[in-house]
């Protein structure tokens, strides 16, 4: 459902992409409480970072 002064393909924050990067935060959060879980170390620290 398109708004009157909205063209009917917007690019930008569309519900797909929305959609999309909520997915994959939600991945990413449970993957980053896995990492800590398994190696008793924080992702950064992983990763050789810290």
């Amino acid at each position: 459902m398109t708004q009157p002064n909205q063209p009917a393909n917007p690019i930008g924050f569309t519900p797909a992409a929305e959609l999309l990067n909520g997915r994959l935060a939600m991945l990413g959060f449970v993957t980053a409480l896995a990492i800590e879980f398994v190696s008793g170390q924080g992702v950064l620290q992983f990763l050789g970072i810290l």
